[in-house]
């Protein structure tokens, strides 16, 4: 295993030699818990999470659900010489079920730099080879060709020789579980698809944790926020580490975000039902004088941030 070079820096404090190319966000999987394709979940998509930010020729994947496999036919296509960072939130089944089908694995040319939280000392490279074991994969770890390289990130900053940094902190979910802050091109993304912002107990309880995460998100170009449940929904799943879409717009207003992207949507909300939500909430956002876009992430709408 292959400890990845690490920077302190602090959110939103500038880096020489930054790379100033406009970022570029693609979601190739919203889903939450299980994939769920199909005709009543097209518009919004049924991959589960996976995100991708390009910033000039660099490329960062945070999550390997479902949706990783569509992104790596894509950089195949561009060039067998696959070279990205992958970033992981956690190791429950909907954020790395489909690295297994990435393609830049089985090709020699390839290097994956793989980052990701601790869980309970076990590393991650353990955990992944876990997932293909015989049992659970036909095909084994050791058929992977490309060159990999893993390292931990449980709370922290990562830095790209090109001055793109990334910030992980510490979110409300069973695992331990993080959400990233993406600062590149003068913009800033925040991926946190796993959160459960009010409700249960966590060990991150305590303190001042709630500041923390509005300081984290803080004047986002773009939030992207766990949200399954609906208010009414949310009171039979206490504790199962996920938000509602009210909880979410309040942590985008406090943080002062410019556009709020629900994520981790409901296997079973159907994209009429998702819709008529974003409706209600971008409402709710007008009455309460918000300056706040809100939407619910999509399958394979790239987001091009403006130049810095």
């Amino acid at each position: 295993m292959h400890d990845h070079a690490a920077q302190a820096v602090k959110p939103g404090e500038a880096i020489q030699g930054a790379n100033t190319s406009a970022p570029r966000v693609t979601c190739w999987g919203t889903r939450g818990s299980i994939a769920s394709p199909g005709p009543n979940t097209a518009r919004y998509g049924g991959n589960t999470s996976c995100v991708e930010i390009e910033v000039g020729a660099r490329t960062l994947i945070f999550d390997a659900g479902t949706g990783i496999r569509l992104l790596g036919r894509k950089l195949m296509a561009q060039s067998s010489v696959v070279r990205t960072d992958v970033f992981l939130t956690h190791f429950h089944w909907d954020h790395i079920q489909g690295f297994p089908f990435f393609a830049p694995l089985y090709e020699p040319a390839a290097l994956l730099r793989i980052m990701g939280p601790e869980q309970a000392s076990v590393d991650i490279q353990t955990l992944f080879a876990g997932q293909m074991g015989p049992v659970y994969f036909p095909v084994p770890f050791a058929a992977i060709a490309a060159g990999l390289q893993f390292s931990h990130l449980n709370e922290g900053a990562w830095t790209g020789g090109d001055g793109i940094e990334v910030h992980a902190m510490r979110m409300r979910h069973p695992s331990f579980t993080v959400g990233y802050r993406i600062r590149a091109g003068g913009r800033t993304v925040c991926y946190i698809p796993d959160n459960e912002l009010v409700g249960a107990q966590y060990d991150v309880d305590g303190g001042n944790w709630r500041e923390r995460l509005i300081d984290f998100v803080g004047g986002a170009d773009v939030l992207f926020h766990d949200a399954m449940f609906t208010d009414a929904e949310y009171p039979p799943h206490l504790g199962w580490g996920h938000s509602t879409f009210s909880q979410a717009l309040e942590l985008a207003a406090e943080g002062a975000v410019r556009r709020l992207s629900f994520f981790h949507h409901a296997p079973e909300r159907t994209d009429d039902e998702l819709s008529a939500i974003v409706d209600e909430i971008r409402a709710e956002a007008e009455r309460r004088g918000l300056a706040l876009e809100v939407d619910a992430a999509s399958e394979g709408s790239p987001i091009v941030l403006g130049e810095s």
